[in-house]
């Protein structure tokens, strides 16, 4: 069965690393939100209001994977709140692949590179819901 990997964590977690490791150097795709503000020479320049257009492109990269049937797709976003992952909840159950959804925790002293301040990724963390079910 194909497999859709969600990575979720604050910034600054790994979540990138850790996904391009498990993609076995880009044999299987990675997504990202991040991937939309990041131009092809590698800068990254976040903007706010596009931020709903992020995640809809990030949503549609899946979704063509999936299409295609891509055995094993990850998508590397915060997730901090649950109906973020919904999309790729529905996408799975559309197209038949088991997900996987993995907590990725700052336990390597990273740093987050897009200059996200402490106090946003407090805020961040307050709202992080881990489900238990």
């Amino acid at each position: 069965m194909n497999s859709l990997i969600l990575l979720r964590g604050l910034p600054g977690s790994g979540k990138t690393t850790l996904a391009k490791e498990l993609s076995e150097n880009g044999k299987y795709p990675v997504f990202s939100v991040d991937d939309f503000f990041t131009s092809p020479n590698g800068d990254y320049k976040f903007e706010f209001d596009k931020n709903h257009l992020a995640y809809k492109h990030c949503e549609e990269n899946a979704k063509v994977s999936m299409q295609k049937g891509t055995s094993k797709i990850f998508i590397d976003n915060v997730f901090s709140i649950e109906w973020e992952m919904e999309p790729y909840f529905k996408l799975a159950s559309e197209f038949k692949y088991k997900i996987f959804v993995l907590t990725v925790e700052n336990r390597h002293k990273g740093h987050n590179i897009h200059g996200i301040s402490d106090e946003q990724i407090r805020k961040m963390a307050e709202k992080y819901k881990v489900v238990l079910y």
